[in-house]
């Protein structure tokens, strides 16, 4: 067993005990950590992994950190090297966050479950009292059977408390159901720690013992201890909102739907304000009309014209009406940078502030009714970013029915940040009424979607667990820094296929092949969508990037081919359409091609099915 203990790669003295420190992450364990062993600290690898652990010493005894883990698992090197080396502690000291104790007390509980004599440090209490709750330290001590304290480990608060303790450290209050099933196994292993890991399946621990327990355990003892959790928070925690400060209070409605939907109905307006109102109109204005539309335009082809026949082949792919030098910088640089950067910083500004999982916690019962849970909320905001991205994030969720939704909802109903740029640019001067059919009509299919395959599909969603971070006011140049970054990683994205899409679209008129496709589509077109041809010409530019095709829908209007009904009709067609050739690429990677082809086809379906019942009731 020595390749799996951490005496092994240490240098423990004969009589010494092993203090391991353990936690979730971001509890504060490197202040415990440095509290007891000073500056002499050494570094070892473990065995078999590119996990480094920090180990020193503490009045002749040998303290070892752990990587933040949340539970005793073998899922990643982190969590199995955290495993190993808390199977052979001598005494647990567990660092706990007092403000998440539905979150940090699960893993206290699974540490108590395998036997181990530990002591728990409660810690960031200054935040408890910051939020207007009280903790009964003497009831959780007495429940959990070990010595509880109360700590602010970077005020010191507590540090000498838990110093005494650690001589003192017991074994605590197993589970019922631990305590049933624990000794028919206890003799098939080296430790009386490992054991519950038997119960609880962990294969690594099953295949080093070369056993097995039969009785299928694990979701009935992660349960028990999830829901004796639960019951052991009402218990000991106690709220006085008075006490609380501003930004706890507005914590708290945020989440809360008689105050948190207004609150986030006013938060989409601001973003509306600022990004389809002062981006799109003023800003996009100066931008794509003034700066790259006559300025840029201008200089390019008074250049260009020097060298090249405007008129010839060459000059058409170059500097035409879909030119890579004239329409491809003037849209990218001029329309959608100044849209992406403006969504990316309000983004970055809702996450910087705590305010994004506040929103997954109050909209976890509307999501449920679409087979998904608050956690989806997630990659459906980064989706109005980037749906390739959020498709890549669906991972978060918690099984492959919710991934599946996910997936096809961001593929069917979610804009990305440059095509709802451009949506907002071409309805804004609409006015009210077409806006809100436009919204509503989105927001219909979306819901309807997610609904029936939350019926059709087996299985359910998964519940939301979600930490909630304090609110905190976003350090500016922290939002500045991602939104650079992301706005240029879309430049490297979108750049090269709205050069592609420039140049397919200039081949196929060059060659008549536009005009032959845009008659072969004319039926569908003209007839059920009640549309100039020639948005069909936008829908093929849409397969390359959707926003490409929006932009397209951009210059129909300027030119007033197409009403203003009709720029709606064809901006629900081209919203719920396939998305762009990069997501599309990742949807076939992430789900398999089967779920990626119903997902492709059934957005052409829904997009122009839906689309040609609105056109019949507006146009």
């Amino acid at each position: 067993m020595n390749c799996h203990n951490p005496a092994a790669t240490i240098e423990i003295p004969e009589d010494s005990k092993k203090i391991v420190l353990v936690g979730n992450p971001n509890v504060g364990k490197s202040v415990f950590f440095n509290a007891l062993t000073g500056v002499y600290v050494d570094v070892s690898n473990f065995p078999g992994t590119t996990v480094d652990i920090s180990h020193g010493k503490y009045q002749g005894d040998i303290v070892i950190d752990t990587p933040g883990v949340y539970g005793v698992s073998s899922f990643n090197d982190e969590e199995r090297v955290a495993r190993d080396v808390i199977l052979y502690g001598d005494v647990i000291l567990n660092i706990v966050d007092a403000l998440h104790l539905e979150r940090d007390l699960f893993l206290t509980q699974q540490i108590i479950d395998m036997g181990k004599p530990v002591v728990v440090a409660l810690n960031m209490m200054d935040d408890v009292e910051r939020n207007g709750r009280k903790i009964d330290v003497n009831l959780l001590s007495e429940k959990l059977g070990v010595e509880v304290i109360p700590t602010v480990a970077v005020k010191g608060k507590g540090i000498a408390e838990v110093k005494a303790a650690l001589s003192n450290a017991k074994k605590g209050k197993r589970l019922g159901i631990v305590e049933e099933y624990i000794n028919k196994v206890i003799d098939s292993v080296d430790e009386e720690s490992e054991a519950l890991l038997i119960l609880e399946e962990d294969e690594n621990i099953e295949a080093r013992h070369n056993t097995k327990h039969q009785e299928n355990l694990r979701e009935a003892i992660y349960s028990t201890r999830r829901q004796y959790i639960d019951k052991l928070i009402e218990e000991i925690v106690s709220e006085d909102m008075k006490q609380a400060s501003f930004k706890t209070k507005l914590g708290r409605w945020m989440i809360q739907p008689v105050t948190g939907i207004p609150i986030l109905f006013f938060v989409l307006f601001l973003m509306y304000q600022a990004i389809g109102v002062f981006v799109a109109q003023t800003v996009v204005d100066i931008t794509e009309e003034i700066i790259m539309g006559t300025y840029y335009y201008d200089f390019i082809t008074n250049l260009l014209s020097q060298y090249i026949d405007a008129e010839g082949i060459l000059g058409q792919v170059i500097m035409g009406e879909f030119g890579l030098l004239t329409m491809t910088p003037i849209y990218v640089l001029g329309l959608l940078l100044p849209l992406v950067a403006g969504f990316y910083f309000c983004l970055s500004l809702m996450e910087d502030s705590g305010y994004l999982p506040r929103i997954a916690t109050l909209v976890d019962k509307m999501l449920t009714y679409l087979g998904l849970n608050g956690r989806a909320v997630i990659p459906m905001i980064l989706g109005f970013g980037c749906v390739t991205m959020a498709t890549i994030t669906t991972r978060l969720l918690g099984s492959k029915r919710e991934r599946f939704i996910a997936t096809m909802l961001l593929g069917l109903a979610i804009p990305c940040s440059a095509q709802l740029g451009v949506i907002a640019g071409l309805i804004a001067p609409l006015g009210a009424k077409y806006f809100i059919i436009y919204s509503v009509t989105i927001f219909t299919v979306f819901v309807l979607t997610g609904t029936i395959l939350n019926k059709i599909m087996p299985g359910k969603s998964t519940d939301l667990l979600i930490d909630l971070p304090p609110l905190r006011v976003p350090q500016l140049t922290n939002v500045l820094r991602k939104t650079t970054s992301k706005s240029w990683a879309f430049m490297k994205e979108a750049t090269p296929l709205f050069a592609i899409g420039a140049l397919l679209i200039s081949v196929l008129q060059l060659t008549g092949s536009l005009e032959v496709i845009i008659g072969f589509f004319a039926p569908v077109t003209e007839g059920f969508l009640k549309l100039d041809p020639r948005v069909s010409q936008a829908f093929i530019m849409g397969i390359v990037r959707r926003d490409f095709g929006a932009a397209g829908l951009d210059s129909l209007a300027s030119a007033g081919i197409i009403s203003g009904a009709q720029v709606v009709v064809s901006l629900v067609a081209i919203t719920l359409f396939v998305p762009c050739i990069a997501a599309i690429i990742v949807i076939f990677k992430e789900r398999s091609w089967q779920e990626s082809a119903i997902i492709w086809i059934g957005s052409f379906v829904l997009a122009f099915l839906t689309a040609g019942i609105l056109a019949q009731l507006i146009i």
